[in-house]
């Protein structure tokens, strides 16, 4: 059963929420999908290894680690378009986004109709990506590293790295 790319985000929101008891109605609201994808999600995820197979479905974060460093980009590799309004990910978000400075290229963007920000557009892991973004910081700034890792810059994976490992090593 191979992953997919909802399966990295209920994955990450598990990880950026640990101590938080969860429903697969309630993380389905959060992420904006539906309680079945996230069940699905939640059973390739374990059959995969990121999740543990206990009762709550604990992230294991060193696979996590090691899935986000040396596999992502091969499986989920990033997809860019044109200019458009967005929200900030990979260097232009948080946590990078202070270690960079502005320079003329467009920052990379989900693309989002609530979106402040003109820039390249990066198409989200899944679609609902900027909408569970907005509510949920960490995994905002979680999602913005995978971003990093899936299309930037050399200097760009390398801070993102350091930080996933800071976070999840």
């Amino acid at each position: 059963m191979p992953l997919k790319p909802q399966d990295v985000l209920v994955v990450l929101k598990l990880t950026a929420r640990p101590e938080t008891a969860w429903s697969y109605p309630a993380l389905a609201g959060e992420l904006a999908m539906s309680a079945s994808e996230v069940h699905a999600a939640v059973r390739r995820a374990t059959r995969s290894g990121l999740l543990q197979d206990d009762e709550r479905h604990t992230p294991n974060r060193r696979a996590v680690l090691e899935f986000l460093v040396h596999g992502l980009k091969y499986v989920f590799p990033a997809e860019r378009g044109g200019l458009t309004r967005g929200m900030p990910t990979a260097h232009a978000a948080p946590p990078l986004r202070a270690q960079f400075v502005a320079n003329d290229e467009p920052p990379p963007v989900w693309p989002d109709p609530e979106g402040t920000v003109r820039g390249e557009q990066l198409e989200p892991l899944y679609p609902s990506v900027p909408q569970a973004a907005r509510t949920d910081e960490r995994l905002y700034e979680l999602l913005a590293l995978v971003d990093a890792l899936r299309g930037g810059r050399a200097r760009e994976r390398e801070l993102a790295v350091k930080e996933l490992r800071s976070r999840l090593g």
